[in-house]
């Protein structure tokens, strides 16, 4: 029997740490198509409930509003949305629930207020959002175009098939059109903001993001979870099953 070759072993090995780690995150978000739940409820855990919407929400209203009605000095609108990020990061650690949620968020928000000081353009406070669409729609688009869906392998391992799925033309046509799915989502918000951006619009890229942020991500986390659970339905329980 001849030895595996070096570098499939190299490969099969990053591929199962990736997987796992991305199933590991879906599964932190609450989305693991092998537990039960409604739909509903599957959406409402991976947007983190009320906190995750006020968390993914005020900060950037609250710089909107401020910006629009006050747009001198830029300190005060940046100001008062990175401190709404501290405190429902200082929240968090106070009640002792997990806080990488709202850690990402004050470190995003205070990245972006930090560039827009810098520049002196308020515009400039959306500039991260635009990198994170970008470079998330692209990989989330080649990788479902080379057969590798980011949706797919986070997915298998959360299953327990691994990478196997890619064995399956059905799945891999699934995964495929998932991951054109999400990507066009990103795109598509890059495509709205990124010419009011170059127009220097902010209440209006502001809003956008808003109105292009948890109403779009929310119906399509139902999409994917329903598509994953067809893919991989649930064997019946005991009680379900007739006696012979």
């Amino acid at each position: 029997m001849s030895a595996p070759e070096p570098g499939a072993e190299k490969e099969q090995s990053a591929s199962d740490i990736f997987g796992a780690a991305l199933g590991g995150a879906a599964r932190r978000a609450g989305l693991d198509p092998s537990s039960e739940g409604s739909t509903s409820k599957v959406v409402w855990s991976a947007i983190g409930g009320w906190r995750g919407i006020l968390e993914s929400v005020l900060p950037s209203l609250a710089f909107v509003i401020l910006f629009t009605l006050k747009p001198e000095p830029l300190i005060l609108a940046l100001g008062v949305s990175v401190g709404l990020a501290a405190l429902f990061t200082i929240v968090r650690l106070i009640q002792k629930s997990p806080p990488s949620a709202a850690i990402g968020g004050l470190v995003a928000a205070a990245a972006a207020a930090g560039l827009a000081l810098w520049t002196g353009r308020g515009e400039d406070n959306f500039v991260p959002g635009l990198i994170t669409n970008a470079v998330y729609g692209s990989v989330l688009l080649v990788s479902a175009l080379i057969g590798w869906s980011l949706i797919g392998v986070a997915a298998g391992f959360l299953m327990g098939e691994g990478t196997a799925w890619r064995a399956d033309r059905r799945k891999r046509r699934a995964f495929l059109w998932l991951g054109i799915a999400w990507a066009a989502l990103f795109f598509a918000r890059l495509a709205v903001q990124l010419p009011l951006y170059l127009a220097g619009d902010v209440t209006a890229l502001g809003t956008l993001k808003l109105i292009m942020g948890l109403p779009l991500f929310a119906p399509l986390i139902a999409v994917t979870w329903l598509v994953v659970r067809a893919l991989y339905p649930r064997a019946p329980s005991d009680e379900a099953v007739s006696p012979t």
